[in-house]
């Protein structure tokens, strides 16, 4: 093998390679096992209620989250480019889930789902997995505090088992409305049943932290509504009882009519789905000091979508409590998110009879925690007090993700950050004429005809207009001009445009402009412009430059 393919090998390992393969790579035994098994029981734990859950408050069956956490969550650990990530239903999805199934119903669901595994597998092969971490903090806090919000107004109708008349609105103000106008059918029992798992989740995780306090809320408040027969609703008498095995693998309605209809929810499950997938990966790489492979990750994602489509579940992707929970669990690797798929797939054919007795008061009660937990409500505030602009970027994102729509949240706000982004680097260019009293030694001629200029930041768009209205009005009089560019960083075409104008200017008047201390990079930019004739005459030190500069005539 060549040098070249060498290369290329590594490169797509780097890339691509499953992090499930390199930790088998180091070396992997017993004890390495046992922690696994360990952590993906706790993770397992936690997972068996939260899938339901929101399977439910997507509109659709608990068994259905079952399935998601434990094909996609299977598939996410064996191929992806992340240690700890857990993958499986999340609460990030449950309002484009809700919309999809009230729009092109459940089978439309599933073919986005199966859609969408093939968006992301093309974006990891065209490694777009890089750039989704340029998605400004401001947004990320915006977008999650929105879901946050949608997610609680989700859950009100059974957290106060409210009865309505028709189907409850999808639009967060039709929802609000709806639910006012039934506030004659609060059930107390309902309400005292999701409060009560509400606090005894928060005392478990308060004075037990290392107890699954989520089973352990849902588990008492089945007991306690089953022995005192408690008129509520619950999984079995929504939904009936679970199944106890997988559905038997089959494709969803591939016409030409389905796949339209699809496509968009498609593309919106992708775009949520890198995103929130990446941001786990991210947490799971702060909490462990590890390095996830962005690509592989989003080719994982995929696999695991079209898989969990074929087996009757939805979206998958990254959920970060889980995932966190399974670094704190002891996690050495991957196997822990496989067995942690395993031991639900256990759950669920030993268990599941079991699961018709849990009220759904109390999956409510253990939505609304999940929405409190996510809403980052410091993070939120600080950004708004932090200027203008980050003010701006999460307010909008956060209005536009409940009022609107989470895919109109994310690019609004995105491109708005970078607006902001723009604004800040422009007034951080900033070009300065050196006084004779403030110059270093021989950094200032006395000549009139000879004046010095040094730039200052990236010398880009944003700042060539303003930069460059300066430099025609100095440029009416010297015989010589001298431009230091030792502080400039980047420079981009229109900025080295400015510089192509204003040798032209200077020329047709007979005046010579010099350049120094500029990068290759940006002589690289000057020379895609034309700027050829000062670079000719470039001197690297600004003395020099002064020496050449007084010398013409």
């Amino acid at each position: 093998m060549d040098e070249a393919s060498r290369r290329k090998a590594a490169s797509f390992s780097e890339q691509y390679l499953p992090k499930l393969v390199t930790v088998l790579r180091e070396g992997y035994g017993p004890a390495a096992l046992k922690a696994d098994a360990l952590a993906g029981l706790t993770v397992a734990i936690v997972a068996l209620p939260l899938s339901m859950a929101i399977a439910i408050a997507s509109g659709v069956g608990p068994e259905r989250g079952l399935y998601t956490a434990i094909v996609g969550g299977f598939l996410v650990s064996l191929l992806g480019g992340s240690r700890f990530q857990i993958g499986g239903p999340a609460g990030a999805f449950i309002v484009l889930v809700a919309a999809c199934v009230a729009d092109i119903g459940v089978g439309g669901l599933l073919l986005a789902t199966f859609l969408s595994g093939f968006v992301l597998i093309g974006a990891g092969a065209l490694r777009l997995g890089s750039y989704i971490k340029f998605i400004p903090y401001p947004v990320t806090v915006g977008f999650t505090a929105g879901i946050a919000v949608i997610i609680f107004a989700s859950q009100i109708k059974d957290l106060l088992g409210l009865t309505l008349g028709e189907p409850e609105p999808a639009e967060i103000v039709h929802k609000i409305e709806a639910l006012w106008a039934a506030r004659g059918t609060v059930s107390v029992a309902a309400m005292a049943l999701a409060a009560g798992t509400i606090a005894l989740i928060e005392v478990v995780k308060r004075w037990r932290p290392r107890w699954p306090s989520l089973l352990i809320g849902i588990v008492a408040a089945s007991v306690l509504a089953a022995v005192l027969g408690l008129p509520v609703e619950t999984i079995g008498s929504r939904f009936g009882e679970l199944p106890r095995v997988l559905p038997v693998p089959s494709l969803p309605d591939l016409s030409t009519e389905a796949l339209m209809a699809a496509l968009p929810y498609a593309a919106s499950f992708a775009l949520l789905g890198a995103i929130e997938s990446l941001l786990s990966a991210v947490v799971a790489d702060g909490m462990s000091g590890r390095q996830h492979r962005s690509n592989a990750e989003l080719m994982a994602q995929g696999v695991a979508n079209i898989g969990s489509a074929l087996f009757g579940g939805f979206c998958v992707t990254g959920t970060i409590a889980r995932t966190a929970t399974n670094v704190r669990s002891g996690s050495r690797g991957p196997v822990s998110g496989m067995l942690h798929a395993l031991f639900l797939l256990v759950f669920m054919i030993v268990a599941a009879p079991l699961a018709a007795y849990i009220p759904l008061a109390a999956l409510a009660g253990l939505l609304a925690i999940v929405a409190w937990n996510m809403a980052e409500k410091e993070e939120f505030a600080g950004l708004v007090r932090a200027s203008r602009g980050d003010a701006a970027v999460v307010i909008v994102t956060f209005l536009l993700v409940v009022f609107r729509d989470l895919t109109e949240g994310i690019v609004v706000g995105f491109a708005l950050g970078g607006l902001v982004f723009i604004h800040r680097m422009s007034e951080a260019a900033r070009i300065e004429r050196h006084a004779p009293d403030a110059a270093p030694e021989g950094g200032e001629s006395h000549d009139p005809g000879v004046v010095v200029y040094r730039l200052h930041g990236a010398f880009f768009f944003g700042a060539a207009a303003t930069l460059g209205s300066v430099l025609d009005r100095i440029a009416a009089r010297p015989r010589a001009f001298v431009v230091d560019f030792t502080e400039v960083p980047f420079l981009d075409s229109s900025g080295a445009h400015s510089f192509e104008t204003l040798a032209h200017k200077l020329h047709r008047r007979g005046a010579v402009l010099y350049l120094t201390g500029t990068s290759a990079e940006v002589r690289r930019a000057l020379l895609a412009q034309g700027v050829r004739e000062p670079l000719a005459r470039y001197l690297p030190d600004i003395d020099a430059a002064l020496e050449a500069a007084q010398a013409t005539g």
